[in-house]
């Protein structure tokens, strides 16, 4: 059995856990990374994605983020979400509207550069929402 540490993910609305747990996957901005137990310390940013948490149980539970940051050090791991929800409670309408904003943002870009980071947003959105919504 994999030793546990403490982990939370924070939202501006709320906690939504703070929990001892084996392993965490998080999305960051340069790819998926697990957390476990004693990880070295790092502060990495997160792109829009699913955090899966696997308890000291066993069991997994996945989480929708929206980007922010993750803090990480060898007894823990605090995920700082500028929005964040249970993958069972995302709001359909609520994705489709940021997918229409990003698709707006993209339209709208007054520069070569502000165009590149919208279209990268959507990116994400858009993988997003194939990865936790069925066909």
């Amino acid at each position: 059995m994999a030793e546990a540490f403490k982990f939370e993910l924070v939202s501006p609305e709320r906690l939504l856990v703070s929990e001892e747990v084996e392993s965490v996957v998080i999305p960051g901005a340069e790819g998926e990374m697990t957390v476990m137990a004693l990880h070295a310390p790092v502060m990495t940013t997160i792109k829009p994605g699913v955090v899966t948490v696997k308890t000291v149980g066993g069991k997994e539970e996945r989480y929708v983020v929206f980007g922010g940051f993750a803090d990480i050090v060898p007894s823990g791991c605090t995920l700082l979400a500028e929005s964040a929800v249970a993958v069972g409670d995302i709001d359909r309408a609520d994705l489709a509207r940021r997918i229409q904003e990003a698709k707006e943002d993209a339209a709208d870009a007054k520069d070569d550069q502000a165009r590149s980071k919208a279209e990268q947003f959507l990116s994400q959105l858009t993988t997003l929402e194939g990865a936790i919504l069925p066909a």
